[in-house]
């Protein structure tokens, strides 16, 4: 296992300083309903041109100094019950990390788990109260190759806020007149009631160390396959990429419940939706409502059919927000969680968490350097799906994560081998 040395830690404070007028930012309902918790990305780049090598953490520092005059709450700090954060410019916490072996002995390990030595060793999924809401490790490889790791607090960037800030925090460094635009407005649209019950917030999730991760790809053809698959055999249209994918993924782990059981048990997967539009896309904050799909039968698992069943879940909700008063976003969305949280609670289900982090550019970050051969996240929770971007080409990568049985079998799934293979990159 790769050990990492601190060079140095500092506080990055913003380049202009936040006006009185901004150093309140109110939290949103959907702000605080969600998981407080710091959501970990890396990206990694093997290939350092000469002439950036000994200026990388320079124009990483000088880049956030400027970004997070933009995207100033990320420099402040959130009260204790989660209503607003004191934009007060305390900075964004910055590590300068040597690791002792080259970066192919990382991304190049059959399991995901080894790029945990790129996050600050207590921080991954871990609280965002009393901690930097953001916080930045810059890793430098033997090799000559680095990483660069965000951990951004839940609490005020859903998935698309997130990829929003990365991609201007690199449009910057390679330019430093670029100005960004973001809105940190989602409290307009999202109102905390005015007498917030903590009560009625959703549960902290801790990861168990005993969950493992493993990277697959789905190359375009291998999708444009399972699509026509699913298509040939029901009456479906122009299914998604990601509803293939992850109906493959979520029928390969009811095969191995049912291997492990002898029996077949329920199951309930959610999606998150991003609700950009209605709310305008520059809104800052989170605005994501969850999509409920349940199967009670082995049949309503087979592919065409729960692709079915997640397009109907999917249009029912739009349906259902259509015509909702925004104000009452927040208020169903946390109905379906709690909806969730029963199931769960009451072990009637296997449950499945799936995410994407699909069009949002995070694939193609360039700090000025290239592109990374590789972006990911730390190992979360169990049955736990995130889709990306491949770095080239149509296809997708799944990062899944599982107790290290289960991830055991996944690699040895027939089904999921035909349309998917394992991630490893070359960095010669």
């Amino acid at each position: 296992m790769a050990s990492s040395t601190i060079i140095s830690r500092k506080m990055i404070k913003l380049l202009s300083p936040t006006p009185p007028s901004l150093r309140c930012h109110k939290l949103s309902f959907m702000d605080h309903i969600n998981f407080h918790l710091h959501s970990p990305y890396a990206f990694f780049y093997p290939k350092i041109p000469q002439n950036y090598s000994s200026k990388i953490s320079q124009i990483l520092e000088n880049s956030l100094s400027k970004v997070l005059s933009f995207y100033y709450p990320l420099a402040g700090k959130i009260n204790n019950n989660y209503t607003y954060v004191d934009c007060n410019d305390t900075g964004a916490e910055y590590l300068n990390v040597r690791i002792d072996c080259p970066m192919s002995q990382i991304i190049n390990d059959p399991y995901n788990d080894a790029v945990g030595v790129v996050f600050p060793q207590d921080l991954p999924w871990s609280s965002s109260l009393n901690r930097s809401l953001l916080v930045v490790q810059l890793s430098h490889f033997d090799c000559g190759g680095i990483a660069i790791s965000a951990c951004t607090s839940h609490t005020i960037f859903d998935g698309h806020s997130l990829s929003k800030f990365i991609n201007d925090w690199a449009s910057t460094a390679r330019n430093m007149d670029f100005k960004p635009s973001p809105q940190f407005n989602a409290s307009t649209f999202f109102p905390l009631p005015s007498e917030t019950n903590l009560s009625s917030t959703l549960p902290t999730r801790h990861p168990s160390k005993r969950h493992v991760s493993r990277m697959y790809n789905f190359s375009s053809s291998n999708l444009t396959r399972l699509k026509d698959m699913v298509t040939k055999e029901s009456h479906v249209k122009n299914p998604t990429r990601i509803e293939v994918a992850s109906a493959l993924v979520h029928k390969c782990g009811v095969t191995m419940s049912m291997e492990k059981s002898g029996m077949f048990k329920p199951t309930l997967m959610t999606h998150a939706m991003n609700l950009r539009p209605p709310i305008p896309l520059n809104t800052m904050g989170n605005a994501v409502c969850i999509i409920l799909t349940t199967t009670v039968t082995e049949d309503e698992v087979k592919l065409p059919n729960f692709v079915a069943k997640l397009q109907k879940d999917k249009q029912q909700l739009r349906d259902k927000l259509k015509d909702m008063k925004k104000d009452m976003m927040p208020l169903y969305t946390l109905e379906l969680g709690k909806n969730a949280m029963n199931i769960i609670e009451k072990d009637t289900h296997d449950v499945y968490v799936c995410s994407g982090m699909t069009n949002t550019g995070l694939h193609k970050i360039d700090f000025g350097w290239g592109e990374p051969v590789r972006v990911t996240l730390a190992t979360s929770n169990k049955n736990n799906f995130i889709f990306m971007d491949e770095q080239s080409g149509d296809g997708l990568n799944v990062l899944i994560t599982s107790t290290k049985d289960y991830m055991l079998k996944f690699q040895s799934n027939k089904e999921l081998l035909e349309f998917a293979s394992p991630v490893v990159e070359s960095t010669k």
